[in-house]
């Protein structure tokens, strides 16, 4: 397998995982207080685009910072 697709291997992994995280973090917020219609598609559309919002940054942190970290050792070689 060549780098550039365990890189993108270990990414779908990272993002996907994070999205799970995220998902079962949100399960604690009350979100039937916000909608008329708590059980609807568009509130459900919602969750999943917050879900969404939140899993990409904090995927790209962990995968840019384990990234940098193993470029690290180049400067003193």
């Amino acid at each position: 397998m060549s780098q550039v697709g365990l890189q993108a291997l270990i990414s779908l992994f990272v993002h996907i995982v994070v999205f799970i995280l995220t998902w079962w973090a949100l399960q604690s917020l009350k979100f039937d207080l916000l909608f008329r219609h708590p059980k609807s598609l568009q509130a459900r559309m919602l969750y999943i685009l917050l879900a969404l919002a939140v899993s990409y940054p904090v995927a790209r942190f962990f995968l840019d910072y384990v990234n940098w970290s193993m470029t690290l050792p180049q400067i003193y070689g």
